[in-house]
């Protein structure tokens, strides 16, 4: 089963409490280091450190509306992820619990990602991704 690890943070703190930024990169770097080593890390992404360079797109409106972001209602923004390949969701909160991210105001969010066999296989459009999938070796 697959699990996204959602860093999110209310902004409070800063990258990594009172180390220094090469010793924040270390340390993240050696528990990404274990997450390859255990065979479970799928894919991993941090996203840029300034929020205000982000950009809404609202849909309740045709057309949607750009707007500068982040999201004004939000009080924890998204900084992050990885998606780990493991036998269960108590194992993707044990990763979680491991990753060194002890600042104030973050959280990491544990989510199942759905298997496109969870799907209707008889859906056209399902059908289509399952092709597409398999032609760039996702499945």
């Amino acid at each position: 089963m697959k699990y996204m690890l959602i860093m999110r943070s209310d902004g409070q703190g800063s990258g990594g409490g009172d180390a220094s930024y090469e010793d924040s990169i270390e340390t993240m770097s050696r528990y990404n280091e274990e997450l390859v080593a255990a065979g479970v890390l799928v894919a991993m992404e941090g996203l840029s450190d300034d929020p205000a360079e982000s950009v809404v797109v609202d849909y309740s409106q045709t057309p949607p509306v750009a707007t500068d972001g982040p999201y004004g209602e939000a009080k924890e923004l998204f900084g992050g992820y990885w998606i780990l390949d493991v036998a269960s969701q108590a194992e993707a909160v044990e990763w979680a619990r491991r990753a060194p991210l002890s600042w104030p105001g973050v959280k990491v969010e544990v989510r199942r990602i759905a298997s496109i066999d969870e799907f209707p296989q008889d859906n056209p459009w399902i059908q289509r991704e399952r092709a597409w999938r398999e032609a760039t070796g996702q499945l």
